[in-house]
């Protein structure tokens, strides 16, 4: 008899144990009185309670202490003592609390939240980001989840040495911190400034948000200006297409080549300076774009295409201004391709495109283009 209650108490310990933050109802309901159903169930009352902006039940705290009376080492009625105390307006002993909670669970994500908020509300940035940058390691998606808390501290400079810190010993959360600051074209000196504490090396993925960023917001000089800064791209700014001999693929776009390789077609580098565009001709889509910065006037475009040249029709090159979508030219391709074209004033941004236009009845066009050029002409030349 005593080895059977034993085994019925070790069944219900571990049932409450698994179900008591999920499910506290069914915990409660199978061992009434056990501090941790009774604990989780007033968690989740109180929670309803918030949720719904009002009161608390007296008896769902006196669940919470009598729960605390039972498990003196549970932090959850600490969590709870400091947030009474936060909404009394008594800091400093909700600080305590979380501590204490923190004390008793150094694994609690509730505790590490509760003092990260406190810190960073009361001014003490190093403390409120040390206790969110480890709260990261500890919730699942939490990078992603906390680079935004994180990016609104960034912008003040006390809490930069601490993001520094933080940058050099976590490089994922540094990296969706700067990603969460990019997407505001206005952070942009900022994002270079954080990203000098990043360890050497370190990939950079959120370049892409501040170039997009910024080019969405009609920044476009600055927007060349930051590429060319971490495509390391050296010489004259000349304003011209980039890479014509389609050489480099390490720099990105949009002032690079972005080329396809999809359902559309292909468009792939070749030896020789040369780019082979495969088009299957089912859609209509863009096959190679390049986000230009020409100056209004007068310019010249020439290439030569070789392959298959019975359908070239189907392939045009084309430019519009990136700010209005307004076409200024759209040339087919052909044999020898050539034609010139007028940016008119206004016009800050220009978007080259290599576009797809498909038949009505389907045929694969395979061309290598080579000789790509575009040169500025003359006045009345």
């Amino acid at each position: 008899m005593a080895a059977l209650l034993i085994a019925v108490a070790v069944v219900r310990s571990a049932f409450v144990a698994q179900y008591a933050e999920v499910q506290p109802k069914v915990a409660a309901w199978a061992w009434p009185g056990h501090p941790r159903a009774e604990l989780w169930l007033a968690l989740t009352q109180i929670a309803q309670a918030a949720r719904a902006g009002r009161p608390v039940d007296p008896n769902v705290l006196q669940s919470v202490a009598d729960a605390a009376r039972k498990d003196p080492l549970a932090s959850e009625p600490f969590l709870v003592h400091g947030v009474q105390q936060r909404i009394a307006g008594n800091e400093s002993l909700a600080a305590a609390s979380y501590e204490a909670a923190q004390l008793r669970d150094g694994r609690s994500m509730p505790a590490r939240y509760f003092l990260a908020d406190h810190y960073l509300r009361m001014g003490d940035g190093p403390d409120g980001l040390r206790e969110t940058a480890m709260l990261a390691r500890m919730v699942p998606n939490g990078v992603a989840a906390l680079a935004p808390f994180i990016a609104t501290y960034a912008k003040d400079p006390k809490n930069w040495p601490e993001l520094a810190i933080m940058f050099q010993s976590n490089v994922q959360l540094g990296n969706a911190t700067l990603a969460a600051l990019a997407r505001d074209p206005g952070n942009s000196d900022l994002v270079l400034r954080l990203a000098k504490s990043q360890p050497r090396g370190t990939p950079q993925p959120w370049i892409g948000d501040l170039v997009s960023s910024l080019v969405a917001d009609h920044e476009y000089a600055k927007a060349y200006q930051v590429w060319r800064r971490v495509a390391q791209v050296s010489g004259s700014a000349d304003g011209l297409i980039y890479d014509s001999s389609f050489r480099d693929s390490a720099a990105p776009g949009p002032f690079n080549w972005t080329l396809t390789s999809s359902a559309l077609g292909l468009a792939e580098r070749k030896a020789g300076g040369r780019l082979h565009v495969v088009y299957y001709a089912q859609d209509d889509g863009v096959l190679a774009s390049q986000l230009l910065l020409l100056q209004p006037g007068r310019y010249r475009l020439a290439m030569k295409v070789t392959g298959d040249l019975r359908n070239l029709g189907m392939l045009s090159w084309r430019l519009t201004c990136a700010s209005s979508a307004r076409e200024l030219f759209k040339i087919p391709l052909a044999a020898t391709t050539q034609d010139s074209f007028e940016v008119p004033e206004g016009c800050g941004a220009q978007r080259l495109e290599l576009a797809g236009s498909a038949p009505d009845l389907a045929q694969a066009l395979d061309v290598t283009i080579s000789g790509l050029t575009l040169t500025r002409e003359q006045a009345g030349g």
